[in-house]
């Protein structure tokens, strides 16, 4: 190796070291900020297999939410994390939090999948990975395993990526009782 390779290689090197990002990134592009408000939508969807319609996230306005980004319908990974969130839907809704779920599937995919895994929370179809887009979630043709907790006033208060399905909802559901639990104290 030549002298000015080495020193070429040193510098950069060390500078890799001491380089910190100004703002949060992840695989699927730039994250939301912690404390701030969460990115709003438009996409249509479905809620737990039923009618179709248009929803944003005002739409759940004055609730908390858990919108979490998912790569696919009927696979498996997904549907143990679906399941997860399925079990504890009572639990959220009693701490006043609603589940939203964000794919590239189709609302048709999404309304097969919701009736044939028994799910009773809303899906919604972002075919183009425009919205995964803002949420740092995109990955072409795939959105990422990635979580928000969005409080009633549309503040982002936790984000999970490169989340592992078994076991996730219970994490966000004890994060969600932590999160409220601070605003009231």
């Amino acid at each position: 190796m030549k002298r000015r390779d080495f020193l070429g290689f040193t510098v950069t090197g060390a500078a890799a070291l001491f380089w910190k990002p100004s703002k949060a990134r992840a695989l699927g592009g730039k994250l939301p900020e912690i404390g701030e408000q969460a990115p709003n939508f438009a996409l249509p969807g479905t809620l737990g297999g039923g009618a179709s319609k248009d929803w944003s996230l005002d739409d759940w306005s004055g609730r908390w939410l858990v919108l979490y980004f998912y790569p696919r319908d009927f696979t498996s990974g997904c549907t143990i994390e679906a399941h997860g969130f399925q079990e504890s839907l009572k639990d959220f809704n009693a701490h006043q939090c609603d589940i939203a779920a964000i794919s590239a599937d189709s609302v048709d995919d999404h309304e097969s999948f919701c009736s044939s895994e028994g799910l009773d929370f809303t899906l919604l179809s972002d075919p183009e990975g425009k919205v995964s887009r803002q949420y740092g979630s995109w990955m072409a043709p795939y959105s990422l395993r990635h979580t928000f907790l969005i409080d009633s006033q549309g503040v982002l208060r936790a984000r999970w990526t490169g989340v592992r399905p078994v076991g996730h909802a219970q994490d966000v559901l004890n994060t969600l009782m932590s999160e409220q639990s601070n605003s009231i104290a």
